[in-house]
């Protein structure tokens, strides 16, 4: 089907459930249109090399096939005909990377009639800077973490991240997290007056795309 059919293939067998976005990104660059990557693989999965279905984010993953079996980003191989097994009372999968979950926020930026600009991966500088009109919003986004210790560094980093980007004091200023009940508990506990005086917000985001903010 050509190179850039073996290719997608490659990475996918690599990075099992990137979007046709992400596929692009990798293979072209994140200014590339996605059009050429989102036909491929489409033909891709007609002839069974490659199965297309949703994420736990909302977004179209695609997944190798092996023997009938696709294989999920965590590497745990499930039925192609099914779904992994999750918690229904479970808001985030904590296996989702940072980028998983800047993609759930600009679709529900988007959604709200805002354009995010967004820093994929390693890019150094704001993580989503959003406009809207004359409005602006710049927001830091970290991924779940794995243990307690390393929730509570990356919610003291993200707040020392945020205020090192006001410099312009019209902008709106927010830190994104993934809604676990220890990045509540931390924000609760965090006074009052600082959030006032800092004047920045808490997005929680969740695998179906919802996002909370929290101001006090």
């Amino acid at each position: 089907m050509g190179k850039l059919a073996d290719d997608v293939l490659e990475l996918v067998r690599k990075t099992p459930g990137l979007t046709d976005r992400e596929i692009t990104n990798a293979l072209k660059g994140t200014d590339a249109p996605q059009q050429g990557v989102n036909g491929v693989a489409r033909r891709l999965a007609t002839k069974g090399l490659l199965e297309r279905k949703t994420r736990r984010d909302g977004l179209i993953g695609n997944y190798p096939t092996n023997n009938g079996h696709t294989v999920p980003s965590n590497g745990r191989p499930v039925p192609s005909k099914g779904n992994p097994q999750t918690n229904p009372n479970q808001s985030v999968d904590d296996t989702l990377s940072e980028d998983d979950f800047k993609h759930i926020l600009k679709t529900w930026l988007e959604s709200q009639g805002w354009s995010p600009n967004i820093a994929w991966g390693k890019e150094h500088g704001i993580d989503i800077d959003a406009s809207n009109g004359d409005k602006r919003w710049i927001i830091e986004v970290k991924g779940p973490g794995s243990r307690q210790p390393m929730r509570v560094n990356y919610f003291l980093g993200l707040l020392g991240e945020i205020l090192q980007h006001m410099s312009d004091p019209k902008a709106r200023y927010s830190i994104a997290l993934p809604d676990l009940a220890q990045f509540r508990s931390l924000w609760r506990h965090l006074p009052a007056l600082a959030k006032k005086r800092i004047g920045v917000s808490l997005l929680l985001v969740q695998n179906s795309g919802k996002v909370e903010e929290l101001t006090e």
